[in-house]
């Protein structure tokens, strides 16, 4: 179970403070196991400051604390702040990331169930796609996505196997493995029966709670090799 560390605090010395963590960064490198850390400066008052530290668990953070570069961080940082600061230890039982929940919505619900109502759902009316099968070119439009998911829903039963994702700021990279048996004449191809997949990568930009850009990268000459297209 993810946890997570909230430390706060308050200090006149935020820059001797940045100095501080970015010396013990480098210091325990290979050490530490923090995955994730966030510092946040309260708007309401320019002295205080809350750190938000991930860790992958309770147990792995503890080890964390028993670190020397741990311990000698910890005794600088109370030098430089206005009092001890104070921790609040908690244990995650809900992670969401808004951005990643929508864009699973397309490779689960429209892509592989054919719910192309989601469409007008998810992506901006000014969408802009970027597809290595079309070129160096965008086309600009849902009504494009709509299309694309119609042909290549037409041609194959297919499956994608989502292999990792990463979200950070307004994009979201997800990388997959698509798996489809061809079913109908797709792209000019006839209908082969063949199963084939193909490793791909597609990272979609989030702007006002929908889906402005994506980039797909996959490898096309591999299929059209398993299509019988291409030597």
């Amino acid at each position: 179970m993810t946890f997570v560390q909230i430390v706060d605090y308050e200090t006149k010395q935020p820059e001797a403070l940045n100095a501080l963590l970015d010396k013990y960064v480098a210091q325990s490198q290979g050490k530490r196991t923090v995955t994730h850390s966030i510092v946040g400066r309260d708007r309401e008052s320019e002295n205080h400051y809350v750190d938000v530290v991930e860790f992958p668990s309770y147990e792995e953070a503890m080890k964390n604390s028993s670190l020397p570069e741990t311990d000698r961080m910890f005794k600088e940082m109370v030098a430089l702040c206005d009092g001890m600061p104070t921790f609040t230890n908690l244990d995650v039982v809900r992670d969401e990331h808004l951005n990643t929940m929508m864009v699973n919505r397309v490779f689960d619900d429209i892509a592989v169930k054919g719910d192309m109502s989601a469409i007008d759902e998810i992506f901006a009316e000014g969408y802009v796609d970027h597809d290595v099968m079309k070129g160096s070119e965008p086309t600009v439009g849902r009504d494009q996505i709509r299309q694309d998911m119609t042909d290549w829903r037409g041609g194959f039963d297919y499956s994608f196997t989502k292999k990792a994702q990463l979200a950070q700021d307004d994009c979201v990279t997800t990388v997959w493995t698509w798996t489809g048996t061809q079913k109908a004449d797709f792209m000019g191809i006839a209908n082969t029966g063949k199963t084939c997949s193909m490793d791909g990568t597609t990272t979609f930009r989030c702007e006002d709670g929908k889906i402005a850009e994506g980039w797909w990268h996959f490898d096309a000459m591999s299929l059209m090799r398993q299509l019988g297209v291409m030597e």
